[in-house]
């Protein structure tokens, strides 16, 4: 069986390595198992795009193959990562490895029966999308549990090595396989490419997480998620970046196929080799970003992947030949490889464990939308104008969106502690209190001296949004009218047990941000905290109360 050690931090004196990961052996095993299982996705998708564009002339309706991938992902991401973060993780996976072998082999066996058109091939990649929406958030969070934080954008970095492989190898495996036999047989092989993976996550021994509070419901886990990202800047500069690049990019691997089959005239063996170029210069992209790492932070290497990007998209509108678009497309499989792993390492860098796979969700979601409302706009305009206008359209946004990173600059958070600071001390209560009994009001008196709380206020700004995003529904600082020195901060949490939660979600890099308001306090004893519970206590509802018990703040 393989079993999952606790990761030990790299000697200091060792420099880590792209290669430092392999040396865990769970990541190994799972990492080999996934190259095999892309290397069938990559054969699948060659051949289903190929497949639709033999079975339809509608651009349209071959762009709608990325949408068909993306869509279940954007419809589907938010749930499945609540679901990585409330339930064991080892059983998920197994759960989706096998539902997308069962979808893949009814794909190939209705392609080999003759039954399938190419609205079936759009079904049923939608049905396997489903699968690949509910797998990827947990996927994504299970490389955190198996290396440590120091090698985690290796990790990633190898990540996306593994899947460039499989680009490289697959589309011209399945190429070939198409060219000589038909495209059900690779539907049938990536069914078979999932066995795998299957096998090494089930034989995993995966140490369960150790409750830190009342277990999470799942309409609960996905608002706290949403919080959480609405509450912290570096999450949202991402996002808003993650758009901007997936919604130009959608077109290059939208209508790659298109520019080959109708612009070009030439096979899908043409198409199989183009994704092998894209494949091979991300691979050697990792071995770049080795020595770029130090050089170039992630704003400058999105806005490098963008540039990249915009030449790519000229190019296919206007390259004359083939030979043209092959150092074309090295390049940008070096621009997808840097660009996308500088997004995904900056998100999972930025989150605690306890939200991290319901992060990860919101970011997929934002990319595979922008993947699939840009694989419908660009695709809707070739049909209307012309394959070269929509190209030359997605190079213009590409050029504009490169603007984003003045507003919404990413941030590296490979130095923060995201771990539990637990230095609250849990509240005196009489009686028993049920996690469910609220809505709970937590207030903190300080006393700060005038010439003081201009400066205050602005750290304890920074607090309430630790507060909000911990899972508070309102908070706000306010001063006693008859003490001008007295300060009392509240915030407004919907139930007990979401306050237990709270004192687990605190981190200790949040610990800056609270003594920068602690300083302040000029009282001789520390600021009293206390707790109010509702009454008559109530179930996950705000209650009004009356006036001789508690106003409710504003």
């Amino acid at each position: 069986m393989v079993s999952s050690p606790s990761p030990a931090v790299p000697t200091p004196e060792v420099r880590p390595t792209l290669w430092s990961p392999f040396t865990y052996s769970v990541f190994r095993a799972i990492w080999i198992a996934s190259v095999v299982s892309n290397i069938g996705t990559w054969m699948q998708n060659v051949a289903g795009v190929w497949l639709v564009t033999t079975l339809t002339t509608s651009a349209l309706l071959v762009a709608l193959m990325q949408t068909a991938t993306s869509l279940p992902a954007f419809l589907l991401s938010m749930p499945a990562g609540a679901m990585a973060d409330l339930i064991d993780r080892r059983r998920l996976l197994l759960f989706t490895q096998g539902f997308m072998a069962v979808v893949a082999l009814l794909l190939g066996g209705l392609t080999l029966l003759g039954e399938i058109s190419a609205f079936g091939v759009l079904a049923l990649t939608f049905v396997l999308g489903i699968g690949a929406a509910i797998n990827a958030p947990v996927w994504q969070t299970v490389t955190v549990e198996l290396v440590p934080r120091q090698i985690l954008g290796s990790a990633i970095t190898l990540n996306g090595v593994s899947n460039n492989i499989a680009r490289a190898i697959g589309p011209a495996i399945g190429g070939a396989i198409i060219a000589y036999y038909s495209p059900g047989w690779v539907f049938l092989l990536n069914a078979v490419s999932f066995l795998g993976t299957f096998a090494v996550i089930y034989a995993w021994q995966r140490t369960a997480d150790a409750p830190t509070g009342p277990a999470e419901n799942f309409t609960g886990a996905l608002r706290a998620g949403m919080r959480y990202v609405q509450y912290s800047p570096a999450i949202y500069a991402v996002l808003f970046r993650t758009f901007a690049f997936s919604f130009g990019a959608s077109a290059m691997w939208g209508l790659l196929s298109v520019v080959i089959a109708r612009r070009l005239h030439l096979s899908s063996g043409s198409y199989g080799v183009m994704l092998s170029w894209l494949g091979a210069g991300a691979i050697a992209g990792a071995f770049l970003m080795g020595r770029a790492g130090n050089r170039l932070n992630f704003n400058q290497r999105v806005l490098l992947g963008s540039l990249v990007f915009v030449g790519t998209n000229v190019a296919l509108a206007l390259a004359p030949s083939v030979y043209w678009l092959y150092p074309v497309m090295f390049l940008t499989g070096i621009a997808w490889l840097m660009t996308m792993t500088s997004f995904s390492t900056t998100v999972q860098l930025n989150v605690p464990k306890w939200v991290q796979a319901r992060v990860v969700s919101v970011y997929m979601l934002v990319f595979q939308a922008g993947l699939s409302f840009g694989s419908v706009v660009w695709g809707e305009l070739a049909d209307r104008t012309t394959l070269q206008v929509a190209l030359l359209a997605t190079a213009a946004w590409m050029l504009l969106s490169m603007l984003l990173a003045v507003p919404f600059p990413m941030r590296s958070g490979e130095n923060l502690n995201l771990e539990p600071a637990d230095h609250w001390p849990t509240p005196t209560v009489e009686g028993s209190i049920d996690p469910d009994d609220g809505p709970v009001v937590v207030m903190i008196e300080y006393e700060v001296a005038l010439p003081d709380q201009p400066a205050f206020h602005l750290a304890a700004q920074q607090l309430t949004r630790l507060r909000l995003r911990d899972g508070s529904l309102r908070a706000g600082v306010f001063t006693d009218v008859a003490h001008a020195t007295r300060i009392t901060e509240f915030f407004y949490v919907a139930t007990w047990g979401e306050h237990q939660r709270q004192h687990h979600r605190f981190t200790k890099e949040d610990l800056a941000i609270e003594a920068q308001v602690l300083q302040f306090h000029a009282g001789p004893e520390p600021p009293r905290v206390t707790h109010f519970l509702a009454f008559p206590k109530s179930i996950n509802i705000e209650v009004p109360t009356t006036y001789g018990a508690m106003e409710s703040p504003q």
